[in-house]
């Protein structure tokens, strides 16, 4: 189930890295989506681990439950985030798989009375209302800023040609971000429960990911890239480094933000420096509804399915 949750992640998230580049014209669907894969790879890889320690113990202390108890929270906690995130995807809503990940823990939790550590969930909670609203407010200033910068001083002949390898570079530093702070999402309970090493349960997860970049990824690049506000290219890089920036600080912090947030947050911010006129409002709402909704739904889902577990087999 690890594996099917990294596998949702790279088609849910895919587009948090380079769906603004693809959304401006400046790199190809698939230069990005090969891109993508390599720098969410090395950022699970290098840096994964993090994260995976709060998921995997900070938020229910799975290696402290006896009997196989860790074991079935883990595995109904994967199917209930697999399972929201899939559909999500299927929408093309890009929605936070990390939400997705501490819900379904935390009802999968509260299902079989494990001791839920709600401190650590409420800190997790005021990250994410910052989330957005920190990667707006650094999207609206590093537009601000790089608009004038270019448009000021960068000769004309030569901007399209900068301008193209910056925002494919900050891209890849978002890539990586992503890769660091969700590959937790996919295997850091698994790993928390004892099953596997933390270090190998971040393999499998990284190429779990790399899996759904590749094969559904398209599918919410297409909603990220050019349906929220259309993005000119100055626009894209610096939503792009805004949210790659937000979300390595959470990332250093151990802490499980979500990505879609942050990107999402950035292109409202970049958007706002044209005038909130430019901004598709319909499908920024549509958005925030399954952005408030993912937490309890995964957490419904894995609450229901392991109190149904419970009960048949007496556990």
């Amino acid at each position: 189930m690890g594996g099917a949750v990294g596998w949702s992640i790279g088609a849910n998230d895919a587009a948090n890295s380079l769906g603004t580049a693809v959304g401006s014209k400046v790199i190809t669907l698939k230069r990005a989506i090969i891109l993508i894969a390599i720098f969410g790879f090395l950022g699970a890889y290098l840096h994964g681990s993090h994260v995976a320690k709060t998921i995997g113990k900070g938020i229910v202390p799975l290696d402290q439950l006896g009997g196989n108890v860790s074991l079935y929270i883990a595995l109904v906690a994967s199917f209930a985030a697999c399972a929201w995130v899939v559909l999500a995807t299927y929408w093309k809503m890009p929605i936070s798989t990390s939400h997705s990940i501490v819900g379904a823990v935390a009802g999968a939790g509260i299902a079989v009375g494990a001791p839920v550590k709600y401190k650590v969930l409420v800190d997790i909670f005021m990250c994410w209302i910052f989330t957005p609203v920190g990667a707006a407010i650094l999207g609206y200033i590093c537009c601000q800023i790089f608009k004038n910068i270019f448009y000021r001083f960068v000769p004309h002949k030569y901007m399209k040609a900068i301008m193209a390898f910056l925002i494919i570079s900050s891209g890849c530093y978002v890539a990586y971000t992503w890769g660091a702070n969700d590959v937790a999402n996919a295997t850091g309970i698994i790993a928390g429960s004892g099953i596997i090493s933390i270090n190998l349960s971040i393999a499998i997860g990284g190429i779990a990911i790399v899996l759904g970049i590749v094969t559904w990824g398209y599918k919410v690049i297409e909603t990220v890239g050019s349906e929220i506000t259309h993005l000119l290219p100055v626009m894209a890089f610096s939503a792009q480094l805004a949210s790659a920036i937000n979300v390595n600080v959470y990332t250093l912090l151990g802490i499980p933000v979500s990505t879609s947030h942050s990107i999402v947050g950035a292109i409202f911010g970049v958007g706002l420096v044209r005038g909130i006129r430019v901004l598709n409002i319909k499908i920024i709402k549509e958005i925030i509804i399954c952005w408030l909704a993912t937490p309890f739904i995964s957490g419904i889902i894995s609450f229901f399915v392991l109190k149904g577990i419970v009960t048949l087999m007496k556990i």
